[in-house]
């Protein structure tokens, strides 16, 4: 009663500022102070992490639940919680799909820190599963919002058996792929551009090896993966179309540990293991393929192409330590990086094309109270891309890249079991270098001109409120402020024309040339219906500072990231989606259907005609073009969760167009990631302890592309009149992939000596193998067409002809996993 009566002295302060109010409006501030005094005094909040019980790792979407008042929260990315309910003695579960549900009988009589450990049980994970996961589908306001489990994306069939967490997620509606065995991903008619790919929290610019054909992410070091595709909350920004959240396992606390695989193409090998036993621990993986090797072997020596070769490799670092109950601390590191190089000795010509990511995040996570948590995060990101050539005496390169520092401080409230809000800032400081070219010829060095690099500031500050207005309307509403300056030193080329010279500006450093801002308005709400089903709506309007230019059809390390300037403005794009969800067979199978409308200004093509080499001596957003566009759709999606069955089934009907004032003369064309029928369909058996069998299907309306409509010969040369732009739509992308799964003997039996009795233990060494086959019935799907010409003109069987350029046929591949 003291802090009521503490609240009544404040507005007795305050009356005497605020003589003009009526008595009523008075009343009303004192009845809510007085209820948010003896409301503070009549609840405790139960607060603390989640943990893994058998490697002490803090677990991502732990639920933590009462049964008595109906009440729960889930734990956020660090594994903390926290809940405040009225006080009292209660049974406390907490509950992890795949673990056993703990419970404990907590007395809430005042604020309690409960760190709990959950530990896993096989023997029952379906009935654990289905009640820790059950009604997060229908119960939550995520909308477009998807949450996938590492051990079940293992057990899916995998292309050269290297399991793809991108390739995964290219398997849900909504998100198509860029091309056969590409590694771009559209999402809802976006761009590969306007994805923010994360992990741990840093930027991820290029998530590509081998020209796309694999993700960077070894999913031996991968904790959880989370894909927001609509309805993005106000703590994201910087991009219009996705979030991928992607997090490192953080390493086994109590005991080390090695786990690894050997595969067709590729091995890979994880080591982890505690710092300080229960206090901190380590995870270092690595991978490398060993295309070199097997190409060295294969092209002879005395082969015009002998020296040419291909091999990526990356290592993934995590380290954490608990400083204090109420600090933890985290480092996180990824580097990986791509070496192609292709010979032709006969015409002494000579590529090397290396590309990779550096990547670092440190962090820092602090309990202000049971109510109040923190986290601070300092990142580094640095993704550089070049291509070399040498012919005789003549050598060129071409250097492109960009490095980003980051800072971000972000803080989650909990006032109360219905409410959570969360706010705070980030910033980034970005250096482009979109193209750095040389070239020489003998001892003859050309001038290309000074390499181009562009500075900027990229910051925001945000506010969340998640709230129940009922038990059936729940609301989480944000708003996000964000603001881009580009900065100096920096060079405008102005192109003239016949009468007036090209000219160039000169800004000073750190001279702002342009500066822009705007509000990101953000709403998402859940409806539950009396049935328990649920329906959802959202908004979102988001900014982006960053672009990425590209000339080729598909997503290539090539491609030019370039940031906003004062000539090229900053996307902007918003979504509107509305869904329903519904769970069936006792929350054993979830359903959803969502459509949406995506309306995005600023978007960027190159010029027509445009090539590579006009970046030299002149600035890339003068080869530019600006546009609009907009997508819209349908997606269906039903997913079984448990059982020896599981899986999933996906159908995206969309439609996405383009319109440029200087393409296409003005009128609206196809995107060429347009898709207008997207189906998966993927399943899972587990036959026994032994063997699992899994599958998935695709099937996708082909690509769009610009084709000729007629030919034409002048001056002996052949020439063609094309169509509008992307008016020509590829055959039908379809493919079936198979894979069967052999687990050893986890367990050996052994005798107790002191009691005789017979026990099963772990064995040390547990092995599986992986027997995969990529398109089993060997489709030739497109990967891109070309126009070509057969027959002599004179002659009179001259004819053009459209071929088509096919990547891979049936593929089988073993791989064989190991742990100890």
């Amino acid at each position: 009663m003291l802090n009521a009566l503490l609240y009544l002295n404040q507005i007795l302060k305050i009356t005497t500022f605020t003589k003009n109010l009526s008595m009523k409006r008075l009343l009303i501030v004192f009845t809510i102070l007085i209820t948010t005094a003896l409301s503070a005094q009549e609840t405790s909040t139960l607060s603390g992490y989640i943990k893994d019980g058998k490697s002490g790792e803090t677990l991502i979407g732990a639920k933590v639940y009462i049964p008595e008042v109906r009440k729960g929260t889930i734990t956020n990315n660090y594994g903390f919680y926290s809940l405040t309910i009225p006080k009292g003695t209660y049974l406390v579960e907490f509950r992890m799909g795949g673990m056993e549900t703990e419970t404990k009988i907590i007395d809430l009589s005042d604020d309690v820190r409960l760190d709990k450990e959950i530990g896993s049980n096989l023997q029952n994970i379906e009935e654990v599963t289905v009640i820790a996961d059950s009604e997060e589908n229908t119960k939550s306001t995520k909308i477009g919002q998807i949450e996938l489990d590492i051990d079940e994306i293992k057990t899916l069939p995998a292309f050269m058996g290297e399991v793809d967490i991108i390739k995964t997620i290219q398997l849900l509606p909504g998100v198509s792929s860029a091309a056969e065995g590409g590694q771009g991903f559209y999402v809802r008619g976006g761009g590969p551009d306007q994805n923010l790919v994360l992990l741990d929290e840093a930027v991820v610019y290029n998530a590509a090896h081998l020209f796309g054909f694999f993700s960077v992410f070894n999913a031996d070091a991968v904790k959880g993966v989370n894909l927001i595709k609509g309805g993005m909350p106000a703590n994201f920004g910087g991009r219009m179309s996705s979030v991928l959240e992607v997090n490192m396992n953080e390493g086994n606390k109590k005991k080390f540990g090695v786990k690894g695989g050997i595969g067709a193409i590729s091995s890979r090998l994880t080591i982890e293991g505690p710092l300080k036993k229960d206090k901190g621990s380590f995870i270092i993986s690595g991978r490398r393929t060993y295309l070199d090797l097997i190409m060295k072997a294969a092209i002879p020596k005395t082969s015009p192409f002998a020296g040419s070769s291909y091999y990526f490799y990356d290592f993934n670092l995590k380290m954490n330590y608990e400083i204090t109950e109420k600090d933890n601390i985290f480092l996180s590191g990824y580097y990986g990086k791509d070496e192609f190089s292709f010979g032709n000795l006969d015409d002494n010509f000579q590529v090397d094309m290396p590309w990779g990511n550096g990547i670092g995040a440190l962090r820092w996570n602090h309990i202000f109270s049971s109510k109040l948590f923190m986290n601070v995060t300092g990142t580094f990101t640095d993704y550089n891309f070049s291509f070399g050539s040498s012919q005789d005496e003549f050598t060129f390169s071409l250097n492109s890249g960009i490095r980003d520092y980051g800072a971000k401080m972000d803080f989650t409230y909990f006032p109360n079991s219905r409410h959570k809000v969360k706010f705070g800032i980030d910033y980034i400081y970005h250096t482009f270098t979109p193209v750095s070219v040389s070239a020489e010829n003998d001892d003859t060095v050309f001038d290309t001109g000074l390499a181009q690099k562009l500075f900027s500031h990229e910051s925001a500050v945000y506010l969340l409120d998640e709230f129940d207005i009922n038990e059936s309307i729940r609301i989480n509403a944000g708003l996000r402020y964000s603001t881009f300056q580009h900065v100096g030193p920096f060079t405008r080329y102005v192109n003239g024309d016949i009468s007036k010279p090209d000219s160039t500006i000169e800004y000073r450093k750190r001279e702002v040339i342009k500066f822009y801002h705007g509000l990101e308005p953000r709403i998402s709400l859940r409806w539950m219906l009396p049935d328990r089903s649920s329906f959802k709506a959202g908004y979102s309007y988001n900014y982006q500072y960053v672009h990425l230019t590209s000339l080729s059809a598909v997503s290539l390390p090539t491609d030019i990231w370039y940031p906003t300037t004062n000539k090229a403005k900053p996307q902007k794009g918003w979504q509107t989606s509305v869904g329903y969800f519904r769970n069936f067979s006792q929350n054993k199978i979830e359903a959803s259907v969502e459509l949406y409308y995506k309306g995005m200004n600023n978007l960027i093509e190159y010029k027509e005609g445009a090539l590579p080499s006009d970046n030299i001596q002149d600035n890339t957003d003068n080869l530019l073009v600006f546009g609009k566009g907009w997508s819209y759709g349908v997606e269906f999606f039903l997913k079984k969760r448990i059982g020896k069955l599981t899986g999933w089934i996906g159908y995206t009907l969309s439609k996405t167009e383009r319109v440029f004032d200087d393409l296409n003369n003005g009128k609206a064309f196809a995107a060429k990631y347009d898709r207008r029928h997207d189906l998966s369909i993927v399943a899972s058996y587990k036959i026994n302890k032994n063997w699992l069998i899994s599958s998935a299907f695709i099937f996708a309306s082909g690509n769009t592309l610009t084709l000729p409509t007629s030919w034409y010969v002048q001056n002996q040369s052949l020439l063609f009149n094309y169509g509008q732009r992307n008016s020509t739509r590829m055959a039908p992308y379809h493919r079936l992939d198979i894979s069967a799964t052999w687990y050893g003997k986890e367990y050996k039996d052994k005798v107790d000596r002191e009691t005789g009795e017979t026990i099963q233990v772990k064995k040390k060494l547990r092995t599986n193998v992986v027997i995969s086959i990529y398109n089993v019935y060997n489709r030739a799907n497109p990967y891109f067409l070309y126009v070509d010409n057969d027959g002599d003109f004179l002659a009179g069987d001259f004819e053009i002809k459209v071929k088509q350029v096919t990547l891979f046929p049936i593929i089988p591949s073993v791989t064989w996993n190991f742990e100890f």
